[in-house]
C-alpha cells in the first residue's frame, strides 16, 4: 500500500479568472465521486473512461449554473456505447457541494474493450440540458458527434450553440492509489473567452468571491492574441499536473499561467449523488397506460424497477401506476 500523498484527494472544482486575457476557467479533481459512480455498476474499462471524461466534462460547465439547477449531458450514438448521461445538481445553498450521478449504456456482445471508447459511440449527438426547477422550460442544447473525444464535442458545442470561445484540457487514468486498488482519478480545466473585461465582476455560478493571486495589468488588447496565447499555455499542462496529487490546483494553475493575472474563487466540494425516489418512480410510470403496466406486472402482482444511475430497487403496486386510456366515442 502507497504512503498518504501530502495533498488531499478530496473531489474539488476550483474557478479561476485569467484577468490580463479576460478569461474566466474552472479546475476539477475526481476521485472518490468516480469510485461511487463505478462501484453501482460493472463497466469494461473503455465504457468506464468515457463515463469518467463526460463526468469531468458535466462538473467543468455543472458548476456555472445557478444553485438548484441541474445540468444534465447526454451523449447517444449507433454504435456499440449507446449512452453515456449525466447530471450534476447545483447546491441547494451556498456553501454545500455540488452532486454529480453517471451512467452508461452498452451492447456487451458488440464493444470492443481493447480499443478506444469515444468511435464506438459511433453517429449520433452531443446534448447539453438545464434545468431550471418545476416552473421553467428545460433548455436544450444539441450537436453532432464531432473530432476525437467528448472534450472536443464539448468545444463544437460551445462555438456553435454559445459563441462563446471554449477550450479544455482533461486527464484520467485508472493506477493504484492510497488505500485503493485500481481506482480512477481525472482532472481537467476548463477555460472561456469573455466578450466584456470584468476582473472584480461575479462572473459565473453563485457564490464566486475572488481573491487575487497577483496585481491585473493589462498584457494585450488583440482578445484573439490573448486566446491564442493561453490556449498555448493550457496545452503545456502535463497529466499529472491535471490528475494531482503532487501538485495542488492552485500550484498547477500559478505554473501554467503564472503571468496572466490569476484571480481564485472558493473552491466547491464535488460528490456522487443521486435523487431518484419511489414517488419519482411513479411518477415516471404515470406516463404508460393500464395495459402497459399491466404488461409489465410480475406474476406474483409487483412491478418493479431500478435507478440506472445508483441501483436504488424499487417494488410498486401496479394499482397506483398508469392511467386508463380514454374510450373512443361511436
Amino acid at each position: 500500500m502507497r504512503s498518504k500523498p501530502n495533498i488531499d484527494l478530496n473531489d474539488i472544482v476550483l474557478p479561476f479568472q485569467l484577468n490580463k486575457s479576460n478569461i474566466r476557467g474552472r479546475f476539477v479533481r475526481l476521485s472518490e465521486t468516480l469510485d461511487k459512480i463505478f462501484e453501482q455498476h460493472e463497466y469494461p474499462s473503455v465504457v468506464e473512461a468515457l463515463v469518467t471524461e463526460a463526468a469531468v466534462l458535466t462538473v467543468l460547465i455543472g458548476h456555472m449554473v445557478k444553485l438548484r439547477w441541474r445540468l444534465s449531458l447526454q451523449i447517444r450514438g449507433d454504435g456499440p456505447i449507446r449512452l453515456v448521461a449525466t447530471d450534476y445538481y447545483g447546491p441547494t445553498k451556498k456553501g454545500e457541494p455540488g452532486q454529480i450521478r453517471a451512467y452508461a449504456s452498452f451492447d456487451q456482445d458488440r464493444i470492443k474493450p481493447s480499443e478506444e471508447g469515444f468511435p464506438q459511440i459511433g453517429s449520433g449527438y452531443f446534448a447539453i440540458i438545464i434545468d431550471q426547477g418545476d416552473d421553467m422550460k428545460p433548455y436544450q442544447g444539441i450537436t453532432p458527434l464531432s473530432g476525437e473525444s467528448l472534450a472536443s464535442c464539448a468545444e463544437t458545442y460551445f462555438a456553435q450553440s454559445e459563441q462563446i470561445p471554449t477550450k479544455f484540457s482533461i486527464s484520467y487514468g485508472k493506477g493504484t492509489g492510497y488505500e485503493k486498488e485500481q481506482s480512477w482519478r481525472s482532472g481537467g480545466i476548463m477555460v472561456q473567452h469573455m466578450p466584456n473585461p470584468s476582473p472584480a465582476a461575479n462572473q459565473g455560478s453563485d457564490n464566486e468571491e475572488k481573491y487575487p493571486l497577483q496585481t491585473p495589468k493589462p498584457l494585450f488588447d488583440e482578445p484573439k492574441e490573448n486566446w491564442s496565447r493561453v490556449n498555448i499555455l493550457l496545452n503545456t499542462a502535463e497529466e499529472f499536473e491535471l490528475i494531482g496529487p503532487n501538485l495542488s490546483q492552485t500550484q498547477t494553475l500559478v505554473r501554467l499561467f503564472n503571468d496572466e493575472g490569476i484571480y481564485l474563487s472558493p473552491e466547491q466540494e464535488i460528490k456522487f449523488g443521486c435523487t431518484c425516489s419511489e414517488k419519482k418512480v411513479q411518477q415516471t410510470m404515470s406516463i404508460y397506460s393500464t395495459k402497459d403496466i399491466k404488461h409489465m406486472t410480475k406474476k406474483d402482482g409487483s412491478l418493479t424497477a431500478d435507478c440506472q444511475f445508483c441501483g436504488a430497487h424499487y417494488i410498486l403496486d401496479p394499482s397506483t401506476l398508469g392511467f386508463e386510456a380514454p374510450k373512443l366515442q361511436k
